[in-house]
């Protein structure tokens, strides 16, 4: 399983970015997908999640309300669109996938993941 993320940058407060993650090596539409982050000094925490149909979301409570994660099974690509950014969102985000098929979005256990695209957030 492949997954490259995209669309970091440099952003401030208040603005947006979307990120997308297109991922290969396998059937996508039959598993969750997830988005993480690491900030500075800090370990790597959940951000969202989507469940194979894309019917199902799941939120940190630091992102909720800001932060939208969708996913195009035809492209094989999730997204998360990130409004109202803060200082604070600044880390590099990975997106991530499980090993298992059609598990509950919000229980799922992450296996592989991309090689991360940075986010900073200028006050």
């Amino acid at each position: 399983v492949q997954l490259q993320a995209s669309g970091g940058g440099l952003v401030q407060a208040g603005g947006s970015l979307r990120l997308s993650c297109a991922a290969s090596g396998r059937t996508f539409s039959i598993y969750v997908m997830g988005w993480y982050r690491q900030g500075p000094g800090k370990d790597r925490e959940f951000v969202a999640g989507i469940s194979w149909n894309g019917r199902t979301t799941y939120y940190a409570d630091s992102v909720k309300g800001r932060f939208t994660i969708s996913r195009d099974n035809a492209k094989n690509t999730v997204y998360l669109q990130m409004n109202s950014l803060k200082p604070e969102d600044t880390a590099v985000y990975f997106c991530a996938a499980p090993r298992s098929s059609y598990t509950p979005v919000t229980q799922t256990e992450y296996h592989y993941w991309g090689q991360g695209t940075q986010v900073t957030v200028s006050s």
